[in-house]
């Protein structure tokens, strides 16, 4: 399809550049709730980003596995679907995609409220905001949405204006190598796809674990790099999920989506 253009950029290509940025914005002082720089509810979108957004998006809730939420997205309706990825006007929009990952984790959440409830929940590469909008329709405590994408933040307060929520606070710092934020639980999808940028999140999501015992959930639908790094020996498998028909069709063949809680030796390496 037209669409395959970008998707074959967004999946293969230009990710080595995204995990280049990830690894170069090196993270600052530790974040916390009151100190983090952050977008919130009381933060107004630049009008002219929001009208492209609104324009060049489609509001979804069909195709994926959380019809409960709506988002905005990249649809085979909407312009830059055939469009040359040049021609958009910002950064690859990482975000405009549900990526598999991510969508195992929304269902999980939405499926299974007590893993949130009254808890404080890290979404880190949040994209879309999905999983993040799931945290808090699931009774999340606090919830602090993370993408190194300043347009991935505009998109997700549009995402929950979609669901009626209040925007949660959008941090748009690196925070992969910074100190260990203390937050009960961190979820993160299709992050490993780069051996380099895996290994700084093995480490880091480790010393998480190690100095605050956060919990730590990733959704990943099977990609080489993820099954191949040795972080897969400290996961135990949670659930499993058959993509829908249009999700296998944008993903080359991937058929389901597993969610898995990192469980890594007490010894960093």
């Amino acid at each position: 399809m037209a669409f395959s253009g970008w998707k074959w950029l967004l999946l293969l290509g230009r990710q080595n550049t995204l995990a280049k940025v990830w690894r170069s914005r090196r993270g600052g002082p530790s974040l916390c709730w009151q100190r983090c720089c952050h977008w919130s509810s009381g933060k107004a979108l630049a009008p002219e980003v929001r009208a492209f957004l609104e324009e060049n998006t489609e509001v979804t809730n069909s195709g994926h596995l959380t019809p409960e939420i709506r988002l905005r997205l990249l649809t085979p309706r909407c312009r830059f679907w055939r469009e040359k990825p040049d021609l958009w006007p910002y950064g690859d929009p990482f975000w405009a995609i549900y990526w598999p990952g991510g969508q195992a984790l929304s269902r999980y959440i939405l499926d299974n409220p007590c893993v949130v409830k009254g808890r404080s929940v890290l979404d880190l590469g949040s994209g879309c905001g999905a999983t993040a909008i799931a945290a808090v329709m699931s009774g999340a405590s606090q919830v602090l949405a993370n993408d190194i994408d300043p347009i991935a933040g505009m998109a997700m307060i549009l995402n929950c204006e979609l669901n009626h929520l209040n925007p949660f606070p959008i941090t748009i710092k690196n925070i992969i190598n910074s100190e260990a934020g203390n937050w009960d639980l961190i979820v993160l999808g299709d992050m490993f796809y780069d051996e380099q940028l895996a290994d700084g999140l093995h480490h880091w999501l480790q010393k998480c674990i190690r100095i605050h015992q956060t919990e730590v959930l990733i959704g990943d639908p099977g990609r080489h790099q993820f099954l191949s790094h040795s972080i897969h020996s400290q996961l135990h498998k949670v659930i499993e999920y058959s993509l829908p028909e249009s999700t296998r069709q944008e993903n080359y063949g991937l058929t389901s989506s597993i969610v898995w809680s990192y469980q890594p030796s007490d010894s960093l390496d």
